[in-house]
């Protein structure tokens, strides 16, 4: 879900289709932050109705601003994935590419490595069985959220054949 290092972090669940992107939070630890959160992080507020002309002009410099600060490094929440979630990832770099296996973009699945306390555990699984922690991934890697469920909570799909039994079980001859 999310690494024990991120406890400290204010969090939340991801949401399906979501974009988000590999981050090195301020405790050093690399987790999954939100576009979307980081682009409201940057967004300064507008000035209050009835505010000054100075409180407007402040407030148009401040929206003028481009650097990330640390407050909002330290106020944007890491995302929690769940054990089985499929995500996508874009721009993997050449060298993970080599020592992997894999190319530029990949379908993986997230996973948990260890039940162990103390212990870096959330981890992809590319299709070819290779599993890399998320601490060993390359800060700004794009990841795009395709689906939450597990695939075995998705129902499954009736056999044809199924459906037509049962169909001549409930139909009477009369």
């Amino acid at each position: 879900m999310c690494d024990y290092s991120l406890h400290g972090i204010k969090s939340r669940l991801a949401n399906e289709g979501e974009h988000l992107f590999v981050h090195k939070f301020h405790t050093g630890s690399k987790g999954l932050a939100s576009v979307h959160d980081l682009k409201t992080l940057e967004r300064p507020s507008p000035a209050p109705a009835g505010a000054s002309v100075w409180a407007r002009i402040k407030c148009w410099f401040d929206s003028k601003k481009v650097w990330i600060t640390e407050d909002m490094t330290k106020a944007l929440p890491a995302v929690c994935i769940p054990p089985g979630a499929r995500l996508h990832l874009n721009g993997i770099p050449v060298g993970l590419q080599k020592q992997y296996g894999v190319g530029s973009r990949e379908e993986v699945t997230f996973v948990q490595l260890s039940a162990e306390p103390f212990r870096y555990r959330d981890a992809i699984r590319f299709n070819n069985g290779q599993e890399v922690l998320l601490q060993k991934l390359t800060d700004g890697l794009r990841v795009d959220v395709l689906c939450l469920s597990l695939p075995e909570e998705a129902p499954a799909p009736r056999p044809v054949a199924a459906v037509f039994a049962r169909e001549r079980e409930h139909v009477s001859v009369g």
